[in-house]
């Protein structure tokens, strides 16, 4: 870009060019001496209202797309076959060729990429969590980890990875809902990526399940509070350890749920917490012996006769 040499207000060479502004400035008398045309990073084709939001054209990149969104297709075999019969026979031969000059790893991300937002709607989980598990997946792949196992399960470990590196609670048997993979091939897959990868993730916790668990079973606050109590208690007797979290959250939500007297069933638990009822009952059982809480529960069941006896 050629600068002017001098002012031809004052004659000084003290001149700024702002890259923000598109002006050439003097420094001594402050005059713009020249404002030149600057991409300011907005299409301003159109005219449009002062309400409206400006921005770039198409869609933002995404690692969930195998292209990250940017390649451009021939089009989609509904659309080719509306054309003229010479049209649709050329269209044909070129989406045919635009599929064999692709890669064996862009055929898999793309097969891959869809697995994954199936499998992540059906949990409802957050964009951040899908965007990671992508991101995971792609280390994998590019390392050629994925050789011997199902895309499904890889995936479905992806995610579970991606949960766990976030703190959000999805257990094995809902990753093995979601997926339709066995829950054990699916945590064999697990731990095989983060060793390979390094991938450091956080212990589960069984309070990161009440809040959703309460939800789910619509319980009020104060249950979701006793619950916690009960859990905070159970880890300083070390009745936590060993044991899965989501079972000792369930159980701890069960009991919480009996001393308010809001009446849910033990199957009503296990089928949210996705464990089965023989767990929730050996749990329960050691949360009422290790507490102490039997008298408290016996007095509200107690409570709970005379009340229906009076009405």
């Amino acid at each position: 870009m050629a600068f002017i040499k001098k002012c031809p207000e004052c004659g000084s060479i003290h001149l700024t060019y702002d890259s923000h502004l598109g002006e050439i400035i003097c420094n001594d008398c402050g005059l713009v001496v020249e404002e030149k045309m600057v991409d300011t990073g907005i299409d301003m084709q159109g005219k449009f209202d002062k309400s409206e939001k400006k921005g770039r054209g198409g869609a933002p990149t995404s690692i969930q797309k195998f292209d990250k969104g940017l390649t451009t297709n021939v089009g989609e075999i509904s659309d080719i076959y509306r054309l003229e019969p010479k049209q649709t026979r050329k269209f044909l031969r070129l989406k045919k060729w635009q599929e064999r000059v692709s890669t064996s790893i862009e055929r898999n991300l793309r097969l891959a990429m869809a697995e994954l937002r199936v499998i992540a709607s059906y949990l409802n989980l957050p964009n951040v969590i899908r965007d990671d598990a992508a991101r995971i997946y792609n280390y994998v792949l590019q390392r050629g980890l994925v050789r011997g196992r199902s895309m499904e399960s890889v995936i479905a470990a992806c995610l579970y990875a991606a949960c766990r590196s976030y703190n959000i609670p999805r257990t094995l048997d809902e990753m093995a809902t979601a997926s339709d993979v066995e829950r054990k091939e699916i945590g064999r897959t697990y731990r095989f990526i983060i060793r390979k990868l390094g991938i450091k993730v956080n212990q589960s916790s069984p309070k990161d399940y009440i809040s959703r668990f309460s939800s789910v079973l619509k319980l009020s606050p104060k249950t979701q509070n006793d619950a916690l109590k009960v859990l905070k208690r159970a880890e300083e007797v070390e009745l936590t350890s060993g044991r899965g979290p989501a079972g000792i959250a369930a159980a701890a939500l069960y009991v919480a749920a009996l001393i308010n007297d809001e009446k849910k069933t033990q199957r009503e638990v296990a089928d949210i917490a996705g464990i089965t009822e023989v767990t929730i009952r050996n749990r329960y059982k050691e949360l009422i012996e290790k507490l102490h809480l039997e008298d408290k529960i016996k007095q509200k069941e107690t409570e709970a006769r005379v009340k229906n006896k009076k009405v």
